[in-house]
């Protein structure tokens, strides 16, 4: 099997099914578990929007030119709440309006251990499972996707924002009590709300009173220490494939977050 990466696809099952995406195949993850798996990099990086060859991937598997004009590698991809549609500059108002001008949602996710992140609505739970979550619950259902990085920065004033992949990978967390947590941090940001709701309307944010989304990773075997796979350094990955979590392949000697090396071109055997 040969082709260019891309992200890990999953559904949602008891455990999560994961397949990798080589060129127009995939592969179901799952039956490899206690086999031995190899990824040989070709030195081949093709931009996942234009398809021409690159030296160097940027924005996850992209060319230096694509990265500048696409609104999905924008910062305020990364940070919402810097969102500048409605100023005029946004770089594909098409785009953004089909993605960023449209309902949200804030959760809280146990990852590796309690965060705050948000997400398109038709992003779950699929945004939970990239993120190794193991619990997600959705707290806040909001209009645009600035208006929920703006409730995503009230927030983490006083929780994390991001994941340690490293504590994630290192396998099950402990069971959090989400709800409780909603209850005790809501009220904390109760200013910030109004705040929000007097700018961009009564309806804007709507809280939520949503069950607890459990989450369970196909994983043999957790790694006690982490250490991390890098095509540009050595483009043969190979080992006992023990399980996945997140976008990461966990294997016997060492783990790869696929969807940093989307567009890499690879033979799979």
């Amino acid at each position: 099997m040969q082709g260019t990466l891309r992200k890990l696809k999953s559904a949602h099952q008891q455990p999560i099914q994961y397949q990798l995406p080589v060129g127009d195949e995939l592969l179901a993850l799952n039956d490899y578990i206690g086999k031995q798996l190899t990824l040989t990099f070709s030195g081949n990086i093709f931009c996942s929007n234009c398809g021409k060859k690159t030296k160097k991937s940027y924005s996850q598997g992209h060319c230096f030119v694509c990265m500048r004009k696409l609104a999905s590698c924008d910062m305020c991809i990364m940070k919402p709440e810097t969102c500048h549609f409605e100023q005029g500059t946004c770089r594909e108002p098409q785009w953004g309006e089909e993605n960023c001008m449209i309902p949200h949602y804030v959760y809280l996710a146990n990852t590796s251990g309690l965060k705050v992140g948000i997400t398109r609505h038709t992003q779950l739970p699929t945004r939970w499972i990239d993120q190794g979550a193991t619990q997600a619950l959705p707290i806040f259902k909001v209009q645009t996707r600035l208006q929920s990085g703006l409730v995503e920065v009230a927030l983490a004033q006083f929780i994390a924002d991001k994941t340690n992949w490293r504590n994630m990978l290192k396998g099950q967390n402990d069971a959090l009590d989400l709800k409780a947590a909603a209850a005790e941090l809501v009220p904390q940001i109760a200013d910030k709300l109004t705040e929000l709701s007097e700018l961009f309307g009564a309806t804007a944010i709507t809280q939520l009173d949503e069950a607890v989304v459990e989450l369970d990773y196909p994983v043999s075997e957790y790694p006690s220490k982490i250490s991390s796979f890098n095509f540009d350094k050595d483009p043969v990955v190979s080992g006992i494939l023990q399980g996945v979590k997140g976008q990461y392949l966990i294997f016997d000697n060492g783990v790869i977050n696929i969807r940093k090396f989307t567009s890499y071109e690879v033979t799979v055997s």
